[in-house]
């Protein structure tokens, strides 16, 4: 066992993981990493195929990036944004601003995917304050969504396995139908019930808009709560409802963001402009932890008054706009222009298609989803009636388990196999990394197999 292993089994809790199964088991250390491989203690090569947790775009060590990093520490490496000013973080701003959805001019830093969140409850909550609203407190979340573990963002989440716990802590926001075909529980047949989650959504607004701040949603994807996707046009049709009964649009672009989608962000694919947008994971490349949340100029006027009127956002953090997590998303967005990625991932997005589309023929894979690089594989026991397997054989924890025999790290979500792979992996790679996951699901499925006994959060 690597000292590494050890030390880590002493003193490490790990997010998201019994550290009882943890420490009883052996352990992958990475101890190096170059372009889409990472590289454990004892020099095996992994394909990492959930891109770091869905934060990597361009690769490990990539020289742009590692290179903006250093030139950075040669001015400053990080000073406050209380009272003061930063030359990267005013050109980020500037360059997010250049890229968003039309009308998002602001930019509020923090620094994960979480705070972001947060910054826009806590900004939705205070703005009908200011506009002379105050009974406007509640938000609208989706069901199943995920935003986030602080207690603001696990309140609007609705992943009860996450969340159930903490209830006593939580606010309580009016939740609406997931818009997933594959699991609806609306309509017979979603094919043909004219999105009639959209239908629910329109009957809450018009009974709960008047005392509703913000609705906030995963545009497109519901990542966490296993890659559920929303049928074309539901996006579009949220926005329109939330102008009509006066409801702030928070689209939570976190796991979307940065090209996962096939467009720089989710909300472009059905021309949304949201009031707030919260920006994460994606947005250093993968190298450092920074967020933003974008709003328009509505919402940050309504802030502004003499000092006395206390209309102030009391908001911020110790790492606010760091100077060295900005140089590296600067350098993240150059590398998107000038490598003109998301012209590239057309055939890259196809590729996957084709792929998946065996994948899908499989016997125990019950649906595939796919937006972009975004792809999640649910396995079902018995696909024709929907029937999912028991919750402890762990099957989903047991295919990514296989495929590391195999050199390639995925994760599960329960049995959703999740693929997101670096938008910098070629078309080769894509259908290798597919064709791992195609065969680990058909040896762990395989007649007889009985669970490796694990749990969903062992990986």
């Amino acid at each position: 066992m690597h000292e590494a292993e050890l030390k880590d089994k002493q003193y490490v809790w790990h997010p998201f993981t019994q550290m009882q199964d943890w420490v009883s088991r052996p352990q992958q250390v990475i101890a190096a990493a170059k372009g889409i491989k990472l590289i454990d203690t004892d020099g095996n090569e992994f394909y990492d195929g959930v891109s770091s947790l869905w934060v990597n775009l361009h690769g490990h060590r990539k020289n742009e990036i590692d290179e903006a990093i250093i030139d950075q520490l040669g001015k400053v490496a990080h000073t406050t944004m209380l009272g003061l000013a930063n030359i990267p973080a005013s050109e980020l701003a500037e360059q997010l601003v250049e890229i968003a959805p039309p009308g998002l001019n602001k930019v509020f830093y923090s620094d994960d995917g979480s705070t972001a969140v947060e910054v826009a409850l806590k900004m939705a909550f205070q703005y009908w304050q200011h506009k002379g609203k105050p009974n406007k407190q509640k938000f609208i979340s989706v069901e199943q969504a995920y935003h986030g573990d602080t207690v603001g963002t696990v309140s609007v989440g609705g992943i009860d396995l996450f969340h159930r716990v903490f209830k006593p802590l939580l606010f309580t926001p009016v939740h609406i139908p997931a818009p997933s075909c594959y699991h609806c529980q609306l309509a017979s047949d979603p094919a043909t019930c004219g999105m009639k989650c959209a239908a629910v959504l329109e009957q809450v607004l018009a009974e709960h808009h008047e005392a509703v701040a913000g609705l906030i949603i995963e545009p497109l994807v519901q990542a966490a709560a296993g890659m559920l996707m929303s049928p074309p046009g539901y996006l579009a049709k949220v926005r329109e409802l939330t102008r009509k009964y006066d409801i702030l649009l928070i689209a939570d672009e976190v796991a979307t963001g940065f090209g996962r989608t096939g467009k720089m962000f989710a909300c472009e694919h059905e021309a949304v402009a949201p009031d707030m947008m919260t920006l994460s994971k994606g947005i250093t490349g993968g190298y450092m932890p920074l967020a933003a949340t974008l709003t328009t100029d509505e919402v940050y006027n309504a802030f502004l008054g003499d000092y006395t009127a206390k209309k102030t956002f009391y908001h911020g953090h110790s790492y606010t706009g760091n100077p060295l997590a900005c140089a590296a998303a600067l350098a993240n967005l150059k590398i998107f222009r000038e490598e003109k990625v998301i012209e590239g991932l057309s055939p890259k997005i196809a590729a996957a298609a084709a792929k998946l589309e065996q994948i899908a023929n499989l016997e125990h894979v019950g649906d595939v989803r796919q937006r972009g690089l975004i792809i999640g594989i649910e396995l079902m026991q018995d696909k024709s009636r929907k029937l999912p397997y028991p919750w402890e054989q762990a099957a989903g924890a047991s295919v990514c388990l296989q495929a590391r025999k195999y050199g390639l790290i995925i994760r599960p979500i329960g049995d959703v196999v999740i693929f997101m792979p670096p938008l910098a992996s070629t078309v080769d790679e894509i259908n290798t990394m597919l064709d791992i996951i195609k065969r680990s699901i058909r040896e762990i499925t395989a007649e007889g197999w009985a669970g490796a006994g694990l749990q969903p959060t062992d990986l």
